[in-house]
């Protein structure tokens, strides 16, 4: 069995935020009055499905000091700061996605084979210019180029496609792929085709065919909406609603005429208008699978990373141009304040606000009070709990503030779940000293040195966890005894005797996955007192220069302990 390594999760607040939103104005509430009021008197559940997005590690979550609130990725609002190009980092503007896309534009490709990057060589040795030539001789054809991948060693050319110069590379993979017509809309992004009677080749010009023909429908239909079709204006015009209400309704803008018959839209059934009939002859492709084999088919993630779908076998494959990247801003979703932002550079990987929850909230660490000598015990049994055997835990506070905290711990008196374990916490009411401001630790260097010479010569006595005080405690830290009594893991029916009227029948199917982690739900409560701020709008400035603010955080988080033995 794996080793189990201790941790500690935290959950975000929006975690109650969204299971009290206000439901639609036509369903029906989704718990009685009762019911919610009697959600607070039950404890957390680690296990609960729903717990399972709202807690995270404390080194992923961030923290608002305006709000004093916990932040977690899903509550946070995201803002784009820099777009770029993860291969060459070169930036690109916002407008420029509604033109390009979101693929890089400077020769940046990806091999289709295993996505390594591609770099851009000569296929034939170019010419000396300094070399005399025969009189009369005909002219050296100017070399080659293709792409190609140093990991794998595909090039281009084992799916025919050479360039003619090093430069422009994507302008001219377009060009070979879409054809010299369609490629400056491939590449402005602009979808309406060129010529009404060419017949598009490929699935982007097809669907700006039909988008044309669909818009010139719309206004055939309605001719007394007196806008445009669609595919001028797009559904995110402003007259958008108006064109879509008069389709259904009938109505012009007058929106007071007398209804007219409406036109039956046609469908399109023509090449030149995007009509494409399915191709059901497969027999170009069985024959091709015969002769290739099954390594010359395409996998299903190198047919996910194509710009367009359809890619069967690997000669069908295409240089993939890399997605572009994002730099993004989280602010707080109450007050809107930024609670992380990085620097606009792409090339700096610095922050230039970082509120980290790192810096707030004390960090918790476990480990065994008594752990056992090295080399006990067996090897599938090591680090397993024992079944109705109490053990007990050091949890270890460090305070990150230069404040006083006080801590107030709750836990249920039986972890929730199927097999519930006791949990008993000694002192659960403690205060951690302030972080200093200076980082020599000297003075608890040399005291843990002393107290670890004391334990090998066997001078210091015996000491014993005792009920409502802490087990040590440090320059800014407090270590604390927890008690638990692992649950046996047998399934079985409850006897008989204790059985009663209307309870429902127990669980006796088989142990699920994780279900021997013993893990404790607990509330920890913090208090403490800073320097007051009057930044924020509203708040009364106080006469005295040393005015302190009470301030408190309470939240819920989960603790593994360990594994249980199944015996």
């Amino acid at each position: 069995m794996a080793s189990f390594t201790p941790y500690t999760y935290i959950q975000c607040p929006c975690h109650d935020s969204t299971s009290q939103a206000r439901p639609a104005d036509d369903a029906p509430p989704a718990t009685s009055p009762e019911l919610s009021e009697n959600d607070d008197d039950h404890a957390f559940d680690p296990r609960a499905h729903r717990s399972t997005f709202s807690l995270y590690p404390l080194e992923h979550l961030l923290y608002c000091d305006v709000c004093h609130q916990i932040r977690c990725p899903r509550c946070v609002t995201e803002e784009l700061v820099t777009i770029y190009c993860p291969n060459c980092l070169f930036e690109v503007g916002s407008s420029s996605l509604k033109t390009e896309g979101n693929r890089c534009t400077r020769s940046c490709f990806q091999c289709p084979i295993c996505i390594g990057p591609l770099a851009v060589q000569a296929l034939d040795t170019p010419p000396d210019p300094t070399l005399l030539s025969a009189d009369g001789a005909s002219p050296i054809a100017p070399a080659s180029w293709v792409l190609t991948c140093s990991y794998c060693h595909w090039n281009s050319s084992e799916i025919g496609v050479k360039f003619d110069k090093p430069q422009g590379i994507f302008g001219q993979l377009q060009k070979l792929r879409y054809g010299e017509e369609q490629s400056k809309h491939v590449v402005s992004g602009d979808t309406s085709p060129t010529k009404t009677d060419a017949i598009p080749e490929n699935s982007k010009a097809r669907f700006a065919a039909l988008k044309s023909f669909y818009g010139s429908q719309t206004v055939n239909a309605n001719p007394s909406a007196g806008l445009a079709g669609l595919g001028d204006y797009g559904l995110s015009s402003p007259g958008a609603l108006t064109r879509i209400m008069s389709i259904y309704s009938g109505n012009g803008l007058g929106g007071l005429k007398q209804k007219n018959k409406s036109t039956v839209m046609r469908e399109a059934d023509a090449p030149n208008e995007g009509f494409q009939p399915s191709d059901l002859d497969e027999s170009a492709a069985i024959s091709q699978l015969r002769r290739d084999g099954w390594d010359g088919t395409v996998t299903g993630d190198q047919g996910k990373t194509q710009v367009e779908e359809g890619a069967q076998f690997a000669d069908q494959l295409w240089p993939i141009p890399y997605l572009l990247r994002t730099k993004r801003s989280k602010r707080c979703p109450v007050c809107r304040h930024i609670i992380s932002k990085p620097e606009s550079k792409v090339s700096n990987t610095r922050w230039r606000i970082r509120l980290i929850a790192n810096n707030w909230i004390p960090s918790i660490s476990i480990k065994p009070l008594n752990p056992p000598p090295p080399g006990s015990g067996s090897g599938s049994d090591a680090g397993l709990l024992k079944p109705v055997h109490p053990a007990q835990f050091l949890l270890t506070f460090k305070n990150p503030l230069f404040d006083d905290v006080k801590v107030t711990l709750a836990t249920p008196a039986t972890t929730p779940g199927r097999f519930a374990s006791r949990v008993t916490v000694l002192c659960p009411e403690f205060q951690i000293d302030a972080n200093p401001d200076n980082d020599m630790y000297l003075d608890d260097v040399l005291k843990d040195g002393e107290k670890e010479r004391q334990r090998r010569r066997g001078d210091e006595g015996i000491h014993q966890a005792e009920a409502g005080k802490i087990w040590e405690r440090g320059r800014n830290w407090v270590s604390i005894v927890v008690e638990v009594i692992p649950a046996s893991l047998r399934i079985e029916p409850p006897p008989i005797i204790l059985q009663k009227e209307g309870d429902p029948e127990p669980d006796l199917s088989p142990l699920r996955e994780d279900e021997d982690v013993l893990e404790i739900p607990m509330f920890v409560r913090l208090e403490w007192e800073s320097e007051a701020s009057h930044d924020q709008v509203g708040a009364t400035i106080s006469r005295e220069k040393d005015a302190k603010e009470k301030r408190e955080l309470a939240y819920w988080c989960a603790i593994g302990i360990g594994r249980i033995s199944q015996e």
